[in-house]
């Protein structure tokens, strides 16, 4: 692999494994760092603050700070604040926040009400530690992420997802005015100038979606002279971790790796693709993918360690 610059379209912990690949990938070449545009959909304000779990769990991760074991927070945190806020009756007492990361979500609160903007705050949280990759936020408005239920309620991602566990069966997911956004400052300029953008092995619904949805980043990915590739978070028809199958049920696509890669589409069509990754385990569908007039490469996709990441990264960049 040559050097190259690389933009990531990113959130979760998908992202975060992914990302934490194409650093180790990059690292042996000249190259400058990989630019993750992040997913801000899921941020939500609870008890007074800003959380960004997608920001945070791909910051913690880069920094070597992620808890690995529950697969999001700091390591070695504590509940000690989080326990007093459920003494109190406030926030929700089946969303965690821990001692650490409530430090996290108290600074970033505190440069918001000072008037930084979103981007600006995640360059201030990006200067702490050594990260090797630039992040920029999606934008700088707040989207967050609603689920529209079958049975016509609305709730908060958050709670859809991390309280009932995707249990509730959804019928849409809206961003309340994402119409009205715009790309963060640097994330059109990123695209423009890359060699390779790769949209990460992230839910491809709540993840990747919100980042799509802002208005202009289709466009810019169309655009670019980059090449355009994506990475399955699909193998052998199952999604590797979290609940990506309900989400895409409810838009109408099947838990299979050509249909999601359907989903995005060929860049050559008016979608976004020139080359999907996809599993071994899914070799069989790689004709599939072919006749949807996308590159298909196959490739061993677990994420089982850095090592395995960086593989999956370098197959993404070489594609």
């Amino acid at each position: 692999m040559t050097s190259a610059r690389v933009v990531v379209l990113a959130g979760g912990v998908g992202g975060a494994k992914f990302l934490l690949g194409v650093r180790a990938a990059l690292a042996s070449t000249s190259a400058d760092p990989a630019t993750a545009v992040v997913n801000t959909g899921d941020d939500l304000w609870l008890s007074g603050v800003r959380l960004q779990p997608d920001v945070d769990s791909i910051l913690y991760a880069l920094a070597g700070q992620n808890d690995t074991a529950r697969g999001w927070g700091r390591s070695g945190d504590t509940e000690r604040v989080n326990a007093e806020l459920q003494e109190w009756g406030a926030g929700w007492p089946w969303f965690t926040l821990g001692d650490l990361d409530l430090g996290t979500h108290l600074a970033r609160t505190g440069w918001l009400r000072d008037g930084m903007s979103v981007t600006q705050v995640v360059q201030q949280l990006s200067r702490r530690w050594p990260l090797g990759v630039r992040m920029l936020p999606m934008t700088d408005s707040e989207v967050d992420t609603h689920v529209l239920l079958a049975d016509g309620r609305r709730m908060h991602f958050q709670e859809w997802w991390t309280r009932h566990r995707a249990a509730l069966a959804p019928r849409a997911f809206e961003n309340p005015g994402i119409d009205r956004a715009t790309p963060a400052p640097g994330v059109r300029e990123a695209i423009a100038a890359a060699d390779v953008v790769v949209l990460a092995p992230s839910n491809p619904v709540v993840s990747i979606g919100p980042i799509l949805a802002v208005p202009g980043l289709r466009d810019a990915l169309r655009a670019t002279r980059a090449r355009v590739v994506g990475v399955s978070g699909i193998i052998g028809g199952r999604v590797v971790r979290g609940m990506a199958d309900v989400c895409l049920t409810a838009i109408g696509v099947d838990t299979r790796t050509d249909a999601v890669a359907a989903h995005y589409g060929a860049r050559a069509d008016g979608g976004l693709l020139d080359a999907w990754v996809m599993a071994e385990e899914d070799a069989a569908l790689a004709p599939a993918v072919s006749a949807l007039g996308i590159r298909a490469v196959v490739a061993p996709l677990w994420m089982t360690d850095v090592e395995a990441s960086a593989a999956i990264a370098t197959a993404a960049l070489n594609a």
